[in-house]
């Protein structure tokens, strides 16, 4: 009975010591539109803009409406590398010039691996939607993507390179 006891307590106490999830705080969001050769396709995304929104991105979140996403703007062309630590969703990964067109897509990431997925050219954003919808809508390289991020955005500003602690 008392080791029984002494088997609860650290349980409860290792339970206590495990992160909980903290409330997100709210992100900008913005409607942007994919244009493919199929026609253009609309998602809702959130905007992350700093780097700790950044290296959270999409961790720990169970379930993203099918037209649902997030657009990380990295304000520069840079290399980046992402991977999927502490991430449940399969997510498909859309990586995009300083002009708005689709550089490279990563389909269906795996959930929380910590394998580097980098872009193949120096990229001003990233798109995370759900894991086998850029198949579906056939968002391919070449593709454009309208967003408030690339109005005056230009081809020719490039800058270093890092990893994405996501």
């Amino acid at each position: 009975m008392r080791q029984a006891a002494i088997g609860l307590i650290a349980s409860l106490f290792l339970a206590s010591c495990v992160s909980v999830d903290a409330p997100r705080m709210a992100l900008p969001t913005e409607t942007i539109s994919v244009q493919t050769a199929a026609g253009p396709h609309a998602f809702q995304v959130e905007i992350a803009a700093d780097r700790e929104t950044q290296a959270r991105g999409l961790m720990y979140r169970r379930e993203m409406a099918p037209d649902a996403g997030m657009l990380f703007d990295l304000h520069q062309s840079e290399q980046i590398s992402f991977w999927m630590k502490n991430t449940y969703l399969p997510l498909d990964m859309v990586f995009i010039r300083a002009d708005g067109t689709v550089s490279s897509v990563e389909p269906n990431a795996i959930p929380l691996s910590t394998a580097s997925i980098p872009s193949q050219e120096p990229v001003r954003a990233v798109l995370e939607i759900n894991g086998g919808r850029a198949h579906q809508l056939g968002i391919e390289p070449g593709d454009r993507v309208l967003s408030a991020i690339f109005n005056s955005q230009t081809a020719a500003n490039t800058g270093g390179s890092r990893t994405a602690a996501r």
